[in-house]
């Protein structure tokens, strides 16, 4: 119907949606916009709560670690508590609470801006992420003494 109205109207003009196809800018954007949808990767979906507080508890993690074995480091680094995260353990809300609060190395600023990742991740874990994550375990000690991962031998050692 929409068609024979065109033919039947004795002007010269094309339906709406060719005009789109003849007008060299629309194609030029129509254009980009695949070529730039077809760029991004598959997994450029924004972050879950999860993968964000993930990825954060383990920054933490490797900057502590990096931080404690640096021979730069202020001596008082070797007073801090030790800081090794798991977000599936509920005791990592009083661990990060306490690494927080502690009052010294306050004038290292590697210790400063530790602190301030993990107010981030405290504040991520009690309001923006409360309902999403899930508490496996609330054992304390766990937080204390990290597993350490296992050992991966190849067939080659053997």
């Amino acid at each position: 119907m929409l068609c024979s109205t065109y033919l039947t109207s004795g002007r010269d003009f094309s339906p709406p949606f060719l005009l789109f196809w003849t007008n060299p800018t629309m194609k030029m954007l129509l254009l980009l916009t695949a070529a730039l949808s077809a760029a991004l990767p598959a997994s450029a979906a924004p972050p879950t709560c999860y993968s964000r507080v993930l990825a954060l508890s383990r920054e933490i993690t490797a900057s502590f670690q990096e931080l404690q074995a640096s021979e730069a480091a202020d001596s008082c680094v070797g007073t801090l508590p030790r800081l090794y995260l798991d977000i599936h353990n509920y005791c990592v809300l009083a661990k990060l609470r306490d690494f927080v609060a502690y009052p010294g190395c306050d004038r290292v600023a590697e210790v400063n801006e530790l602190k301030e990742k993990a107010r981030s991740l405290y504040t991520i874990l009690i309001s923006y992420c409360r309902r999403d994550l899930v508490f496996l375990t609330d054992d304390c000690n766990a937080l204390e003494i990290p597993i350490s991962p296992p050992i991966e031998h190849s067939i080659t050692e053997s």
